[in-house]
């Protein structure tokens, strides 16, 4: 299944929309800009999606047909590596962009998307987006702003972790979800397979059971079941403080 099939079905089995005025989210560029977008019939066009736990929302080497920004839940957004391998490339939360990095550049998606929870996501059409960010220098100009944060975090991660070891690597992926998720009740706000984690950290599952067993031992984290707690955050910072992990949020 394609991803305009997927997107299709999913917009005629919505009966509902949320209004970007009554949005919550901060982060949003969209909600950003809502004054100045107000002319262009934008969030008047957008369609609102359901996506169950699993679904796939966008298949990479689809056709580019717009952008999604998440209103609720969580995503992660992968890409098919060495010998077809999958790769998360990140996490994805409320207010954030998925399908970005082809949008106006490329004809077909470079990434994948799933949701790792029941999410409801906003679809804006490739063509309305342009519409906007021709006529608009404001939203242009945050969009900008934010291609240019996106290649700066990409480009430390890239010299960051090809310079990790193994472990180091594994230590970075937990420090990166607690970062941006937070905890629940002792543990990490964002449940994970391990391979979930494998496929983040760029090594084999079996390598992350052995760390965390090891990091365990060592009374830095705890686990019970697929939820893992950090129980010593300032001694796993200093551990990889050198790779300046603080840089992809």
């Amino acid at each position: 299944m394609t991803s305009v099939s997927l997107h299709k079905k999913s917009i005629r089995s919505s009966s509902f929309d949320v209004s970007c005025h009554n949005c919550l989210n901060t982060n949003c560029l969209i909600g950003k800009n809502l004054k100045t977008l107000s002319t262009f019939n934008l969030t008047e066009n957008k369609n609102t999606l359901r996506c169950k736990k699993g679904q796939q929302f966008i298949m990479e080497g689809a056709p580019v047909n717009g952008l999604f920004f998440i209103l609720k839940g969580t995503v992660k957004v992968i890409r098919t590596g060495i010998n077809g391998r999958e790769q998360i490339v990140r996490f994805a939360k409320e207010g954030e962009i998925i399908g970005h990095r082809g949008f106006g550049t490329e004809e077909y998606y470079s990434i994948g998307a799933i949701a790792l929870e029941d999410s409801i996501l906003c679809y804006f059409s490739k063509d309305n987006l342009q519409e906007a960010l021709m006529d608009n220098p404001k939203f242009t100009y945050d969009m900008m702003l934010f291609y240019a944060n996106e290649l700066n975090r990409s480009e430390n991660k890239v010299k960051s972790i090809s310079q990790m070891t193994v472990r180091e690597r594994v230590i970075d992926t937990l420090l990166y979800i607690h970062r941006k998720f937070g905890d629940l009740r002792g543990f990490l706000n964002l449940p994970l397979s391990r391979k979930d984690y494998a496929d983040y950290a760029g090594t084999t599952e079996e390598q992350v059971i052995r760390i965390f067993s090891a990091l365990k031992k060592e009374k830095l984290i705890t686990s019970q079941g697929r939820k893992i707690g950090i129980t010593n955050l300032d001694l796993l910072k200093k551990e990889i403080n050198e790779h300046n992990y603080f840089l992809d949020s």
